[in-house]
């Protein structure tokens, strides 16, 4: 059990690459696309909603999906130093 805690914590990187590939530009571009709609679905729920405790649940579900939209931004911006797949 030790081994594999240990084998785990060697594979992480303190740091992203400097450059990213295109199918890491993809992955960040469909993320991007997910949180935008995830949020848009919670705000939309949110409106609807009656009960005031689902209503804030849903609303800080859509600013928690938002603040991740922003967050992954900045990567895919800086995707244009991207490196091609081989």
């Amino acid at each position: 059990m030790e081994q594999q805690q240990t084998a785990s914590t060697q594979n992480v990187m303190p740091q992203p690459p400097q450059t990213i590939t295109v199918k890491d530009q993809l992955y960040l571009a469909d993320m991007l696309t997910w949180n935008l709609n995830a949020a848009k679905k919670a705000a939309f729920f949110a409106k609807q909603c009656s009960d005031m405790e689902i209503k804030q649940e849903l609303e800080k579900t859509a600013q928690m999906h938002e603040r991740h939209y922003k967050q992954l931004l900045p990567h895919l911006q800086s995707g244009s130093q991207s490196v091609p797949m081989n």
